[in-house]
């Protein structure tokens, strides 16, 4: 009996399986989450420097080099130490070498890719669905923490997800071509035209273009159809946590409070609960 057999006839242990996956690729995506910004500044720092004429003095800085360590005594972050979740619990949140606290944000997301990816492998099984689904939830929480930070959806991430969401429609994984397409353009047209109007009420910007083109991609793997339910969902959460942050944290009123991780948020349940929620939507209106 093959691994894939395995898998195919135990669906609990190819949801550990997935699981400890997506603990390994959450911790990846720390790296992404800190590193990618970097690297766009950088090279937009050595663009400017190329144009003017000046000699570029930037050092190698990638997703690989130089190698993890630790921000206060610049200890060499080594294997052992960078096991997810185990590693922090065993050097309780500490880091090895100066007893630095260590940010718990790193093994959260490595346990919230862990849960999310479970959760994939349990809505689609060993299936293409599955695998799809796993690289958009990735996309989804690289973003997401991208954009808390730093108010960016690199377009890296944004564009190549627009595409493999076009690529899954061809073979109607999720939706088919049609619908992915004319979801992908409803997607970023939309938002484009709101933020147009807003800008012309108000002579204030109030999204990014990022935000057009992860709703696009969002359109590209899910269709058209669940654009509506998206938009409506991510800007209840908007709207909740955004009125939360300024009443309890005095959050100003002015400083921008990004959009992108509520589109994603919406865009991971749509993808594992979208049908069920439209549907629903349509029996509560008596429009099924």
């Amino acid at each position: 009996m093959t691994i894939i057999d395995v898998f195919q006839s135990s669906l609990p242990l190819f949801i550990t399986f997935i699981c400890i996956l997506g603990l390994l690729v959450g911790s990846f995506l720390n790296v992404v989450i800190y590193r990618l910004p970097i690297m766009m500044e950088n090279d937009w720092r050595q663009q400017c420097d190329e144009l003017n004429g000046k000699e570029s003095t930037a050092v190698e800085f990638n997703l690989s080099t130089p190698r993890s360590r630790c921000p206060h005594c610049n200890h060499a972050i080594s294997a052992l130490e960078n096991i997810p979740v185990i590693s922090y619990l065993f050097l309780a949140g500490k880091c090895k070498q100066c007893s630095a606290p260590i940010s718990m944000r790193y093994p959260l997301i490595e346990l919230l890719t862990g849960i999310l990816s479970a959760m994939v492998a349990w809505k689609f099984g060993f299936s293409w669905a599955c695998l799809g689904g796993l690289f958009f939830t990735w996309a989804l929480v690289a973003l997401t923490f991208i954009d808390v930070d730093h108010q960016l959806l690199p377009d890296s991430i944004t564009l190549p997800l627009v595409w493999l969401g076009i690529f899954f429609s061809f073979f109607s994984v999720y939706t088919d071509l049609h619908a992915s397409v004319a979801g992908a353009m409803a997607g970023y047209l939309s938002l484009w035209l709101i933020f147009h109007a807003f800008k012309l009420a108000t002579g204030k910007e109030g999204m990014g273009y990022g935000d057009f083109k992860l709703l696009a991609a969002l359109g590209a793997w899910l269709g058209w159809s669940l654009l509506p339910s998206i938009v409506l969902l991510s800007s209840l959460v908007g709207a909740v946590i955004g009125i939360t942050l300024i009443v309890f944290r005095q959050h100003q009123r002015d400083i921008p409070i990004p959009f992108g991780p509520y589109l994603a948020t919406a865009g991971w349940i749509a993808l594992i609960w979208g049908n069920d929620i439209n549907a629903a939507y349509l029996n509560w209106t008596g429009m099924s």
